[in-house]
């Protein structure tokens, strides 16, 4: 593609992306998924209801949720795994999820106020003493086999991941007692079984919460950040704890959190004041909210222009096993209501739930109410995509990433140049 088309032209910026983020600037490649702002998140072209059908499941029914394992396979390779491929993934992350002996005395050091994304951060780091990459590089390894080392730190860090994440909760929130693996468990299951958590149906809720929550194509924070890092030829230890560290961000992972909360104060407010939930006492508190100077969490997206494949997906998995969830119920009213309320209020582009509306009251559900954790799951699923996505960047040899900067002073002085822009031609 280089050689054919390396000198032609595939977008042009704005002063506007240029102040505004990057905002949709065309010029990252990315390998394992592309969002559409009308259609959402294709992983390797298939859609998430498309995953939902052709992935493997732990059961085998076709109806349940996809496994986790069948997903990386699929960002790794491009292809759909059979289920005997995705019972040899999860054997393999099984084998390689012994921590090294320092990982755990470090996160019990650590003090009970600790946010639990700075542990994950953290702890990440602590394992890259065992990266294959850097001990390689180190030894001269050729740029050809690169990729293979990056494919072992990756796999042995998402196998990892799942211990490191349950000593963090378990610490954190209980006894720092872990419970017991199953070998004839998968990967969710048993990070659940970590957890303390022994429930069939949460289980196929953390098959497809790290599915829909591991990838969302190269422009955003985390995946941004684990790719910038890497493409200095740190290993993926250093690249994943900076994604994480992006993660962590109030406008980014820990959105999921900020939701719930809101969520709650809402149930509290009506509580107090005796309102029942219906339609007419949503949007009043939806319009006492904006009034107030605040935004109402989890509605809007950078990119996507509807409502997220990724909350479709979660309210469907709802109606399924919680139709009677109280909270549910309240997030089901809000989304008869919330985006008709922002249209009117006219300040977002985007007036539609995404993936952080409704993934908290899903774990509340199922006794996982500590929220503040909530943003380690999601970079345990992030860990799939930008991992798989690392692992392409080294197979294609992609360089060392450099955009221009320009000082205001620059942009004074170029506009009095250029009145008009610059003309493409």
């Amino acid at each position: 593609m280089k050689q054919d088309h390396g000198d032609k032209l595939i977008d042009t910026v704005t002063l506007d992306q240029c102040l505004g983020g990057a905002r949709s600037v065309k010029c990252m490649v990315w390998e394992t998924s592309l969002l559409d702002a009308q259609e959402g998140i294709r992983f390797r072209g298939y859609t998430i209801p498309e995953l939902q059908e052709k992935l493997p499941t732990f059961s085998g029914i076709t109806k349940d949720e996809p496994l986790p394992e069948g997903l990386l396979w699929l960002l790794l390779t491009g292809e759909i795994p059979t289920k005997a491929q995705v019972d040899m993934v999860t054997k393999d992350l099984n084998d390689r999820a012994t921590l090294p002996a320092h990982v755990e005395p470090l996160i019990r050091s650590f003090p009970k106020t600790m946010h639990p994304m700075t542990q994950l951060s953290i702890a990440v780091l602590a394992l890259q003493t065992e990266s294959v990459f850097a001990k390689e590089y180190a030894a001269g390894a050729p740029k050809t086999k690169y990729w293979e080392f990056v494919y072992e730190d990756s796999m042995n860090l998402i196998a990892r991941l799942p211990e490191v994440a349950a000593l963090i909760y378990r610490c954190k929130y209980h006894d720092g007692k872990l419970g017991a693996k199953d070998p004839t468990l998968d990967y969710s299951a048993n990070f659940n079984r970590m957890l303390g958590f022994n429930n069939a149906s949460f289980d196929e809720l953390m098959r497809l919460y790290i599915t829909i929550h591991s990838d969302h194509e190269g422009g955003n924070a985390s995946a941004h950040a684990t790719h910038l890092v890497g493409s200095t030829l740190s290993d993926p230890y250093l690249a994943l704890s900076g994604g994480l560290n992006a993660l962590a961000g109030p406008l980014h992972g820990l959105a999921n959190q900020e939701v719930l909360g809101w969520i709650i104060n809402l149930k509290k407010t009506f509580d107090e004041r005796g309102l029942e939930v219906n339609k007419d006492t949503i949007k009043e508190f939806a319009w006492e909210t904006l009034k107030s100077g605040k935004v109402i969490p989890g509605y809007g997206h950078a990119v996507l222009r509807k409502t997220d494949p990724r909350y479709t997906c979660q309210r469907e998995f709802a109606l399924k096993h919680l139709p009677d969830d109280e909270l549910f119920k309240v997030v089901e009213t809000i989304y008869q209501v919330v985006p008709d309320v922002l249209l009117e209020h006219g300040k977002t582009k985007n007036p539609f739930p995404n993936v952080d509306s409704h993934s908290g009251v899903l774990l509340q559900h199922y006794g996982f109410k500590e929220h503040e954790y909530y943003t380690v799951l999601f970079g345990v699923g992030r860990a799939f995509g930008v991992l798989s996505q690392l692992f392409w960047d080294r197979a294609l040899g992609l360089p060392l990433e450099r955009p221009k900067s320009v000082t205001p002073e620059w942009i004074v002085d170029f506009f009095n140049k250029n009145p008009e822009g610059l003309k493409v031609k």
